[in-house]
């Protein structure tokens, strides 16, 4: 009992850190707080998180204003159909004063690396990602180098305009913890961007408020959290019924063309522990699990032709699955 109320104690200390990093992301950013909380959950996990949603709904200002609260290094990548491997990862340079070649990093080589429209990139510059993004580790030449520790992807893109875009491979979407699509504002919040906004120069200052070494200890502190054996189990039913749907609703069996790897089952039970540790507890419950189940999921469920002609995407599938299977 001692050891989960030192547990309890140290998970209050370490949320603060981050609730301080919330504060300085929603003093630029108005509302958009899921969006929010599920890039401190990728943090926290060492995960990497694609955003989507349509042009102007803040997701490159909001990854930015995040870079700029935390005392680390910040690349953004504008990915366009004509970028190189090298113009992401870097290159060797011919010196001809020494006849050698020196390597020059790119900016892949960043805690935080923003990948705005990613889908635009063609297919070298995505396996040259891939490899960053889960080896943590790229080739120049012949020289592998070791990216920055924490090393984060967090990436963007528009689900409206598919023109002189590149469908991102379904191994390095599985790369992705989080897929998270961004709304909206409400009325009130839309109000409050305009007061902000509506200027030539609005002051989108940020204050690093969270060193590296913070992060590190809290990620730390969120390994730590208790996951019973029953939220284990649980988690792996909702897994396991992505790839075996008859067993838990007879509909779900037509709709479903591929399920989720076990790197699902792996992903939502350490987001589940990030959400815990958010929401100051030392314990996993089985709404952690609900509550960050669609992001993690919905990309890893791919859904039959059958779906699509109906118009059921893998978020209503994913749903109706945790709706589906009984929780502990």
């Amino acid at each position: 009992m001692s050891v989960q109320l030192d547990l309890e104690r140290e998970v209050q200390n370490r949320a603060e850190a981050m609730r301080r990093l919330t504060e300085a992301v929603t003093r630029v950013v108005v509302g958009q707080k899921s969006m929010v909380e599920r890039l401190l959950i990728g943090l926290l996990c060492n995960g990497h998180v694609l955003l989507e949603g349509v042009p102007g709904l803040a997701k490159t200002l909001t990854v930015s204003t995040l870079a700029g609260a935390i005392h680390g290094s910040f690349a953004r990548v504008q990915f366009t159909p004509d970028l190189l491997p090298a113009d992401l990862v870097g290159t060797l340079i011919y010196r001809p004063d020494t006849g050698e070649f020196t390597t020059r990093r790119g900016p892949i080589f960043a805690n935080i690396v923003l990948a705005d429209e990613i889908n635009r990139a063609p297919a070298k510059v995505q396996s040259a990602l891939l490899q960053a993004m889960q080896e943590r580790q790229v080739t120049i030449g012949e020289t592998t180098h070791r990216l920055d520790d924490p090393f984060l992807v967090l990436a963007t893109q528009n689900p409206i305009e598919q023109e002189g875009t590149y469908p991102l491979p379904e191994a390095q979407v599985d790369r992705f913890m989080l897929k998270v699509i961004v709304d909206y504002p409400t009325r009130e919040e839309e109000l409050e961007i305009v007061n902000r906004m509506a200027a030539s120069r609005p002051d989108l200052t940020t204050t690093p408020v969270l060193t590296l070494e913070d992060l590190r200890e809290a990620r730390s502190t969120v390994d730590r959290v208790h996951v019973d054996e029953k939220i284990k189990r649980y988690v792996v039913e909702v897994v396991h019924a992505t790839r075996h749907p008859g067993e838990v609703d007879d509909q779900l069996k037509r709709l479903i063309e591929f399920g989720a790897s076990p790197r699902a089952s792996i992903a939502l039970t350490m987001a589940a522990r990030a959400h815990a540790f958010l929401q100051g507890r030392g314990f996993v419950t089985p709404s952690d699990v609900k509550s960050i189940g669609l992001d993690v999921m919905r990309h890893r469920v791919l859904v039959s032709y059958e779906a699509e002609a109906e118009g059921i995407d893998s978020s209503w599938v994913v749903r109706r699955i945790f709706d589906r299977v009984p929780i502990p």
